[in-house]
């Protein structure tokens, strides 16, 4: 899953803003009635799992309290706390090596370290598969000495590693956001104190951090909660991999929208306690004037280990999964890539039509719940990110339900999968948008308006271009979760309609390894480019 409202919300600061009397009443009723009608849709997948799980009656209690289904609950809650600590523990020393300190090249590791962003955890998986397995390239390098078995990588273990190793990113990017704009005279005033480098780091960063650190987590925690990929090609019985095997193994729509459910009841109780967590911690300065950057802290002997940690998350994350994908694609250069063309447009025409749509529909819901002082519109607003709380499995079940029985033309059709894609990764945008909003003074559009300009020119003209650089980052967002996703494009994708995420799956499926490379690799560089695009406005 994607940077979401609550991690924007982290690194710049939420100023509730409220227009004058004279604001035209016409545009809060447009926006709120806009808005409603993005609540309906994005709303659709719930309503489809109450009415699937109210249906299964006294048999769907008795299921709900099954042994086997607290397993589920246990298995996933356990993967998911073992993922956000790994990453907290991985991407707290990253950010702080990347932006404090005199780190040898230290914007290469933060570019090679950001790069497992864009790749997607079940290319991840097939990788570390076909490198670690039982009988992978590891193996077979060990062979001569002997062994002619390693341990098994399938199950938890394996589900944790690739998971971790592909999210980490998710806190580093909020932190090391907290720590660029952090006002650098707190510390400077603790080592005037005689306070030691890292009693000044646990006494005075850490408690800023703890927003930004609790944002990546949660985002971590969703992630972690609604991938599919992985999960399933480890063997992990999961929420994802569950639902998804009693959909198409058992059938069972009943059982698969019980265990949604619960999902979705775990993801809801995970941001209301990082939202109450957050909001007893603020990070952003009090004051104004200039801001300056602190010094970078000299890493002396601990250089070496720094590169090391670094140089390692680099190897295994991103060389180790490139290596086997180039491996695969010059075995299997002349089978299949030359047919990829078509797929790669279709992947990166769905991705775009998203991002657009998506970038598109945000406005209104962040220009409501940033410019009017209503708490309907507010709660509103938070009505709109149902989306990032289901999973995309979830999300595909629901629209494949009411088109199928309800809207028959647009069964399957490319208008469905970018609906589907819509309503996955509308909070991206909403978030992006609202945290650029914010950092607009209402005077200019004050100003806007005592010229003469009406409310929609005032928006075309004033607004939208001084939000530019948020919207246009949520887009990026929204473009690069979209090409990655592979649940939804599943199940909701036209037929004939073939993409990078289902040629890999589908070549996966059918053991043809020599066909995963170019499609693979062709994913990863093309998502790399919303990466670069992030990364490119950032001075530090």
């Amino acid at each position: 899953m994607q940077i979401s409202q609550t991690v924007r919300n982290t690194i710049t600061l939420r100023v509730p803003l409220s227009f004058p009397a004279r604001f035209p009443f016409r545009l809060p009723s447009l926006l709120q009635t806009i808005t409603i009608l993005i609540v309906v849709l994005v709303s659709l997948p719930l309503v489809y799992l109450v009415v699937r799980a109210l249906g299964a009656g006294q048999e769907g209690l008795e299921y709900l309290l099954n042994i086997r289904t607290l397993n589920v609950v246990v298995n996933s809650l356990l993967l998911t706390a073992a993922v956000v600590t790994a990453a907290a523990l991985i991407g707290i020393p990253f950010a702080w090596l990347t932006t404090r300190t005199n780190l040898p090249l230290r914007r290469f590791w933060l570019v090679g370290g950001l790069l497992t962003l864009v790749i997607p955890s079940y290319i991840g998986a097939m990788m570390y598969i076909a490198a670690f397995g039982p009988r992978g390239l590891l193996q077979s390098l060990l062979e001569p000495l002997g062994i002619t078995e390693i341990p098994s990588i399938y199950g938890f273990w394996g589900a944790f590693l690739a998971i971790t190793l592909f999210t980490y990113p998710y806190v580093v990017l909020p932190v090391r956001a907290a720590l660029l704009n952090m006002d650098p005279a707190l510390e400077e005033s603790a080592r005037s104190l005689g306070l030691s480098r890292w009693k000044v780091f646990f006494r005075i960063t850490l408690p800023q951090l703890r927003p930004a650190l609790a944002s990546g987590m949660l985002l971590t925690a969703l992630y972690t909660l609604s991938d599919f990929g992985a999960v399933s090609l480890m063997k992990y019985d999961a929420f994802t991999r569950v639902i998804y095997m009693q959909y198409t193994s058992s059938f069972d729509r009943h059982r698969a929208a019980i265990l949604s459910l619960v999902l979705v009841a775990v993801t809801v109780g995970l941001i209301v306690l990082e939202r109450r967590a957050a909001s007893k911690h603020r990070n952003y300065r009090i004051g104004v004037g200039c801001q300056r950057q602190i010094a970078p802290t000299p890493l002396g002997k601990w250089r070496v280990p720094a590169l090391i940690f670094c140089g390692t998350l680099v190897l295994v994350g991103v060389v180790t999964p490139v290596a086997v994908l180039g491996f695969w694609f010059i075995n299997g250069a002349g089978e299949k890539s030359v047919e990829l063309l078509q797929p790669a447009l279709n992947t990166i025409s769905a991705g775009g039509v998203t991002a657009l749509v998506v970038g598109l529909v945000a406005l209104p819901p962040a220009l409501l719940s940033t410019r009017t002082g209503s708490r309907f519109n507010r709660w509103l607003v938070q009505f709109a990110y149902l989306g990032n709380v289901l999973p995309g499995l979830v999300v595909a079940l629901a629209l494949v339900f009411f088109a199928a029985n309800y809207l028959p033309a647009l069964y399957q059709t490319f208008p469905m999968l970018i609906l589907g894609y819509s309503t996955r990764f509308l909070p991206l945008s909403i978030g992006t948008t609202s945290s650029a909003l914010t950092q607009i003074n209402p005077r200019f559009e004050e100003i806007g308006r005592s010229m003469g300009l009406r409310p929609w020119q005032v928006m075309l003209r004033i607004t939208a271009p001084l939000a530019r650089g948020g919207i246009l980052a949520g887009m990026a967002l929204v473009f690069l979760s979209a090409m990655k996703e592979l649940p939804t494009t599943l199940l909701l994708s036209p037929t004939g309609f073939e993409t990078l995420p289902t040629e890999i799956w589908t070549a996966h499926a059918q053991v043809q390894m020599s066909r995963l490379g170019g499609p693979s690799l062709l994913l990863i560089v093309v998502s790399a480019l919303s990466l670069f695009i992030m990364l490119r406005q950032e001075k530090n």
